[in-house]
């Protein structure tokens, strides 16, 4: 159910599993407020720094998400050793730098050397390190060393594409600005075609990126 005083629905169990101390940001949200030359005690402010400290419990979830728990027991051995791609993954992250957001999607793919992963898990995966702060070179390679570490396979290539707010807004002030990251390994490293064939699959049908 919807919570009507805050606009979410998180439950107590979640904000205290959440490892980010509500009280504390709220405080320091209501100090922030007050420097930037604002109230926090009128109207429109007055739950604000609740409903921010509620919020980040959610873009920061990542810190606390074990990948093993996620992953559930859902690797399956299976002889098969053709190139498995999930693409399009949609995701959202706070940019460390200035916590403004930048939001994207990413390819993945993998060789099986006798084992695969759920296909849902993926996404999950990807979100685990994009609800951190973050940047997106890092987070590229954070989610391709993860799944080496799971699966063992014989290659795994992530690509990732990302508009940011702090380029967008701010400085530079450049709407259009796109950033792709990419981590190869094993296979997607070593051998051409296979890498080719990974970045032609990921090229065909992707729409630009919008916000």
């Amino acid at each position: 159910m919807e919570n009507l005083d805050y606009d979410d629905d998180l439950t107590d169990d979640h904000l205290d599993a959440s490892g980010v101390d509500i009280g504390s940001t709220e405080e320091a949200l209501a100090h922030l407020l007050r420097a930037l030359g604002e109230k926090p005690e009128r109207e429109g402010l007055k739950n604000t720094p609740k409903r921010v400290a509620r919020m980040y419990t959610e873009l920061l979830s990542g810190y606390h998400a074990d990948p093993q728990k996620i992953v559930n027991g859902a690797l399956f051995d299976i002889s098969y050793d053709e190139m498995v791609i999930v693409r399009d993954i949609e995701f959202y992250s706070l940019c460390e730098h200035h916590l403004l957001p930048f939001i994207g999607r990413a390819h993945i793919a993998y060789m099986p050397a006798g084992k695969v992963i759920g296909l849902s898990k993926i996404p999950r995966i990807v979100d685990i390190f994009a609800h951190r702060l973050q940047v997106q070179e890092r987070m590229t390679r954070q989610i391709a060393d993860l799944l080496q570490e799971l699966l063992e396979p014989n290659g795994v290539a992530v690509v990732m594409e990302g508009m940011h707010l702090c380029t967008m807004m701010r400085g530079v002030k450049k709407h259009d600005a796109r950033l792709t990251t990419s981590a190869m390994q094993g296979s997607f490293r070593t051998n051409p075609a296979t890498r080719q064939e990974f970045l032609e699959n990921i090229s065909r049908g992707s729409g630009p990126l919008k916000i």
